[in-house]
């Protein structure tokens, strides 16, 4: 009954909330003055350059990821690497934080990886980024607060957040992990299954942990920054491709790389809606008026997420290809050992 109610939110809820949202934005916008300004006024040139920015910003990615799994694991290929990232954004198109889990599992698989330890490398990439938005969020808000305080206050909600600390539900999860976790220290000898769960609490933490072990720190950073710095420069550079953003500067870049991302956090597939809504009311606040930022929003997004979706139907098929002949040796080597 849970997964079936779990499908329905991923499949029907969500996917209908962002769809919602979109037809909020867009239902007064005239759709022949939409295709006008896209024949006449897009300058697609810069698009393109941003699609080639973000498949940039994954092969960084992907080379960041090998990093982390080295210390604990084997270092995987690089070319199943960036090519299981690239099917971990398809599968965020399909179901809601599944990118992250599908991504994991299939490295795991082509590479012969433990699951739980590359999870773990996940979530310690997943805390290098939150370090980065929160520095982020700090930086845009000190430069402009006057223009944005007000703004993110309003959109993020607080309110909402402190209820849930001030929940007893929060707190009895909470009471519940805590418990769980000593239950499953001190009596794992005694039972099999106990003792299963705490190898796989074992290999999580020394994923978590990777980060730590890194050979080269520099670099990992390098990497992290030159993430970023890609991630603001697909908005950017998209600012010329209109001329109602073409004067807008590095600020309302970083400010846009804000809200976006905080717009992606929502749980819809590619943060429709929710990506839009936050990237229109941010370029209003710039003094782009809402049809035009409509229009670069709805542009930018599709942009991005369709070169998602060609890089990553293109590695769905690729992978059991590239990874066809080391399977086949495998295969004497497995019945062999049984």
């Amino acid at each position: 009954m849970k997964k079936s109610v779990s499908k329905l939110l991923q499949f029907i809820l969500f996917p209908a909330i962002g769809i919602f949202i979109i037809y909020q934005l867009y239902k007064d916008q005239n759709a022949e003055e939409i295709m006008s300004v896209l024949r006449n006024d897009m300058n697609f040139s810069w698009i393109l350059l941003s699609i080639v920015l973000g498949l940039i910003s994954h092969v960084s990615r992907a080379l960041r990821w090998q990093m982390l799994i080295e210390p604990v694991e084997k270092k995987p290929g690089f070319t199943n690497t960036f090519l299981a990232v690239m099917i971990g954004y398809l599968a965020n198109l399909v179901f809601p934080r599944m990118g992250e889990v599908s991504r994991c599992g299939v490295l795991s698989k082509y590479e012969r990886l433990s699951f739980t330890r590359v999870v773990g490398t996940v979530v310690a990439e997943r805390l290098t980024d939150l370090v980065v938005l929160v520095v982020i969020i700090i930086g845009v808000l000190t430069l402009q607060f006057d223009l944005l305080g007000g703004f993110l206050a309003d959109t993020l909600n607080f309110d909402s957040l402190t209820e849930i600390f001030k929940s007893p539900l929060f707190y009895g999860l909470l009471a519940l992990v805590i418990v769980s976790v000593f239950v499953i220290k001190r009596y794992s000898k005694q039972y099999q299954a106990l003792m299963f769960l705490k190898n796989l609490m074992q290999k999580f933490s020394e994923g978590v942990s990777s980060i730590r072990k890194i050979k080269n720190k520099p670099l990992f950073i390098f990497h992290t920054l030159f993430i970023w710095t890609m991630y603001f420069l697909m908005i950017y550079v998209c600012f010329y491709s209109l001329p109602a953003t073409s004067s807008l500067g590095v600020k309302a870049g970083i400010t846009i790389l804000l809200t976006g991302s905080l717009g992606m956090i929502a749980p819809v597939q590619g943060g429709i809606g929710a990506w839009h809504f936050m990237v229109i009311a941010t370029l209003k606040l710039y003094g782009v008026p809402a049809e035009e930022g409509g229009i670069f929003a709805l542009v930018v997004h599709a942009a991005q997420n369709l070169m998602i979706i060609v890089a990553g139907l293109i590695a769905f098929g690729l992978l059991p290809i590239l990874n066809r002949k080391g399977y086949e040796q495998q295969k004497p080597s497995v019945a062999t050992s049984r």
